[in-house]
């Protein structure tokens, strides 16, 4: 019985990412605003990918454990890794491949291969409960951060 329940929390929670996900997140902007801080997305995506870690590694210590708040607990943190894996999908999508990464750029090829590689892997680490996939998750952004360093002003 507490399987089939565990089963129908896990379902519920799902729909619900999939549903009501979409309606929570949205670009920074769209249109030619000008506000820009490349390097704070960065920092952002440091911040989402180690929040990733951590809830695998809470998931990897809950798992098999049957009691209600374990069960409760493990399916937070399987909540969490997918917002946090999202909001880096996100953040290279909606923001740097629609603001910052141009094809008039002379390693535009480069640089789009770099981006796609972090939402291939926020992508896998979704798909994953395994602490490996957030190393790829890691070096993928820090090889972007080259291209949007702090500005000091």
């Amino acid at each position: 019985m507490m399987k089939n329940f565990t089963k129908s929390v896990i379902s519920f929670v799902l729909a619900t990412l999939i549903i009501g996900l979409p309606q929570l997140l949205q670009a920074h902007c769209q249109i030619p605003c000008g506000i820009y801080d490349d390097a704070a997305r960065v920092q952002s995506m440091r911040e989402d990918a180690a929040t990733v870690e951590k809830s695998i590694r809470l998931i990897v210590e809950l798992a098999g454990k049957t009691d209600a708040q374990s069960q409760n607990q493990l399916v937070r943190w399987v909540m969490n890794k997918e917002v946090h894996a999202q909001k880096i999908i996100t953040s290279i999508s909606d923001y740097f491949l629609t603001q910052r990464v141009k094809p008039d750029q002379q390693d535009y090829a480069e640089r789009l291969k770099k981006h796609h590689l972090v939402i291939l892997a926020a992508m896998k680490a979704k798909q994953n409960a395994d602490i490996t996939v957030v190393k790829s998750l890691k070096e993928s952004i820090e090889a972007l951060a080259a291209y949007y360093p702090e500005h000091k002003e």
